[in-house]
């Protein structure tokens, strides 16, 4: 009896204590902030306020940088989406993956299901975790069955929710998906995707012109969607098919709903949006808004969407408890496959700001992109000059959530991302197509690459030469003096740390336009 007594009040003992360590690990997760990545898509340094824009309105954006902090050396690794995406959510180089690079609408999952990415670690933590908008990394393992539930893909590399198109908007297939399930999908009208085929009597771009509202200049005369050209050619899904016009709106309400419906966890969210990508098809609420055709309208619907959502932390009481990333996925392209008058009305406007190159580009406004943290209350607000790059995200947030990650590229630079210091990374890889350069320091190098120098369909300088480039950016933002033969010493250890860290790679393939 007095054994039994004894025993109770150790077993007792022991709840007691289970329940007080399950507590504080309880409270220790919902003192985790939330965590809200806002990715835009093709958005250049140049495009918004906060950075020096004047022909284009972003107060959203621009009052994200003012109650925030606002980096000034904030990269993409890459200077197209589908690379950058992968780094953002895995914390690796992309040119370390041979298949990340611009996907098809129907490329198989590139992130290995096995893999670390971000929303898994922060599954761990204890975060509910989702993504809506732009996905554009693959789906399934191979042929996919678009009638049937897809998969993998974001929700089996660690999403619990997600609400993506497949690919880009100027792609097919053209229709929503929700948690592996095409929206509105109906056994009667299934879906078939090709890339390489028409399917007979489907009307294309190319060859029905009459059927169009907008356009082609290249690369987008396949299958016709709402009067537009796309890549790829698709049959079937009619009441499936999403109105471009509406698309920004269908991602706000899901981001905001995400967010309504959170639970007692905190949240990650990875809002992706599809602006200022191709095909611009602004909501009729902000045709004509900016006066500088649909690419600027489209600019100026997301920074809409961008203060809707903030409001809508606010009206939860959340602002306080949430952590804002705002950033893009590569720098700015204006005609990139339609004729959309955004070159004939850009006038004053630079989408890439004080930098020279863009999307597709090794120079400077190919990665270097807007990058804004917000966490009330927490984040002073201010300018840093700080390199940080997307993939860093990672390690950061993995500190930030107490979580141990397994070694990567990723590097660990939160009190760079809170402000609490402005040494951020010493090293950077920047990649565009395969080819490959490197920051240090105040200092970018450009191996040789054979190659036009310029893509003449976009009008952008790719960063091609027969020389080395060797530009020192603190002084020369525009990288317009090359300095090789002025500084030898220099250029030599940056070759020499370019090949510690990147090796000898192999011939890059041709570049291929998004």
């Amino acid at each position: 009896m007095k054994q039994s007594r004894i025993f109770n009040l150790l077993l007792g003992g022991l709840l007691s204590t289970s329940a007080c360590q399950m507590a504080e690990q309880g409270k220790e997760v919902r003192n985790h902030p939330n965590i809200v990545i806002i990715y835009m898509d093709d958005l250049g340094y140049g495009d918004v306020g906060a950075y020096g824009a004047t022909a284009i309105k972003t107060p959203n954006i621009d009052r994200l940088a003012a109650e925030g902090l606002r980096f000034t050396n904030g990269y993409a690794t890459s200077s197209t989406c589908t690379p950058s995406r992968y780094a953002l959510l895995t914390g690796v180089y992309p040119w370390r993956n041979k298949d990340a690079k611009i996907l098809p609408g129907t490329a198989p999952l590139l992130i290995d299901t096995q893999q670390q990415t971000l929303p898994k670690m922060l599954k761990q933590a204890g975060y509910r975790t989702g993504v809506v908008g732009k996905w554009h990394l693959g789906l399934g393992v191979g042929h996919v069955d678009w009638n049937q539930r897809i998969t993998p893909g974001p929700n089996e590399v660690g999403f619990d929710y997600s609400y993506i198109m497949a690919a880009t908007q100027d792609r097919v297939p053209t229709v929503f998906i929700e948690n592996g399930k095409v929206v509105g999908a109906e056994a009667d009208d299934p879906i078939d995707i090709d890339y390489h085929q028409n399917f007979e009597g489907e009307p294309t771009g190319l060859d029905h012109p009459e059927l169009l509202r907008m356009r082609w200049h290249h690369g987008h005369n396949n299958s016709i969607v709402n009067g537009i050209p796309r890549i790829g050619f698709m049959k079937g899904g009619e009441k499936a098919k999403w109105i471009d016009e509406n698309m920004a709106d269908t991602f706000l309400t899901k981001a905001c709903t995400f967010v309504k419906e959170r639970q007692s966890e905190p949240f990650f969210l990875y809002y992706a949006m599809h602006q200022p990508h191709v095909p611009r098809t602004p909501n009729p609420r902000f045709a004509g808004s900016s006066g500088l055709g649909p690419r600027g309208d489209v600019i100026v619907e997301a920074d809409w969407c961008i203060g809707a959502f903030m409001k809508t932390l606010e009206d939860e009481g959340l602002l306080e408890s949430t952590i804002v990333i705002f950033s893009s996925d590569n720098g700015p392209v204006v005609n990139d496959g339609y004729y959309d008058d955004a070159v004939e009305k850009l006038g004053d406007h630079r989408p890439w700001g004080p930098l020279r190159g863009g999307k597709y580009s090794l120079y400077e406004a190919g990665t270097r992109v807007p990058f804004i943290v917000q966490w009330k209350g927490r984040i002073n607000t201010g300018v840093s000059d700080a390199v940080i790059c997307q993939m860093d995200l990672l390690a950061s947030l993995a500190d930030l959530t107490a979580q141990d990650i397994e070694s990567s590229d990723s590097r660990n630079l939160l009190q760079v991302l809170l402000g609490d210091t402005n040494q951020g990374r010493n090293e950077l890889i920047l990649e565009a197509s395969s080819r490959t350069a490197l920051r240090k320091g105040d200092w970018v190098m450009i191996p040789p690459y054979n190659g036009p120098t310029r893509n003449e369909q976009v009008n952008i300088e790719l960063g091609n030469s027969d020389e080395y480039q060797l530009y020192n950016i603190k002084d020369d933002a525009g990288q317009q003096i090359n300095l090789t033969e002025a500084e030898p010493e220099k250029l030599k250890e940056m070759i020499d740390s370019y090949e510690a860290i990147r090796g000898h790679s192999d011939k890059p393939e041709p570049l291929k336009l998004e």
